[in-house]
């Protein structure tokens, strides 16, 4: 399945390697917020269920999960680094978590089911995400809950990107950052939709890379910052529209049926 990856597991590691540790203004961004009021309005509310992350590393949406509805936590992710940053989180909690470092393409048919399965920015990275989202479905319980994210880089940021960052177009497939393309999978497996859509409204920070450090590139950085302040302070309310075209992120809800 190697051929399906647009990035592979030393990409990973060097991307663990390189990565501060978590901050915890990270947390508090609005487009954050908008994926954790999600999982609070469509996630089912019972104790004890078991939640698999898929790409879990380093584990801050799993432990929000984990705390807010007292899942049992499990995180999947090849990535040794990764991994040490998922147990780090987790033990600075005080919470237990069950992480599995694998391939989520190998034989893994000795892991259990479990009740709800998601990833969050992970599909994007493959050529074929019908592939990886049937490997999603092989780990979930009949009646269980599937539910996946992906960061926009399409619509008005690519063409920013391109300039920015032209590495996004090499290790995202920027083809699953449009809703109807999911229709593709969602026609392929035994699925029915609970949530489907674009949130976050416009989102500043989806631009704020800079692989080339020249004057131009600064200078459009600097730009990006000014948008930044001015969407979380001044124009918060405009972050209710969505579109495929600006919306920071895409969300699906699933339910695998019975």
């Amino acid at each position: 399945m190697e051929e399906n990856k647009l990035t592979g597991q030393g990409f990973w590691e060097e991307y663990w390697d390189d990565k501060p540790g978590n901050k915890k203004a990270a947390r508090t961004s609005l487009l954050i917020k908008e994926i954790l009021s999600a999982f609070d309005a469509y996630l089912p509310r019972k104790e004890g269920l078991s939640l698999l992350e898929i790409g879990g590393a380093s584990g801050e949406y799993l432990i929000y999960l984990t705390r807010k509805f007292r899942y049992s936590a499990h995180s999947l992710d090849y990535s040794h680094l990764g991994n040490v940053r998922t147990l780090e989180t987790f033990q600075k909690a005080g919470m237990e978590v069950q992480v599995y470092e694998r391939d989520l393409f190998a034989d893994n048919s000795d892991l259990p089911k479990f009740d709800i399965v998601y990833s969050l920015g992970f599909i994007e990275h493959f050529d074929n995400p019908g592939e990886v989202v049937r490997c999603h479905l092989d780990l979930l319980k009949p009646g269980g809950i599937l539910m996946l994210g992906v960061p926009n880089y399409g619509g008005i940021y690519r063409f920013v990107l391109k300039r920015m960052a032209p590495s996004i177009g090499q290790t995202h497939n920027l083809k699953t950052m449009d809703l109807k393309n999911w229709s593709v999978f969602e026609q392929d497996f035994p699925i029915s939709t609970v949530f489907k859509g674009y949130i976050g409204g416009f989102e500043p920070l989806n631009m704020k890379k800079m692989e080339a450090d020249t004057l131009l590139n600064r200078l459009i950085y600097f730009k990006i910052r000014v948008l930044m302040t001015l969407f979380s302070f001044h124009f918060r309310w405009l972050r209710k529209f969505n579109s495929r075209l600006w919306s920071g992120y895409l969300l699906g809800i699933y339910r695998k049926k019975a």
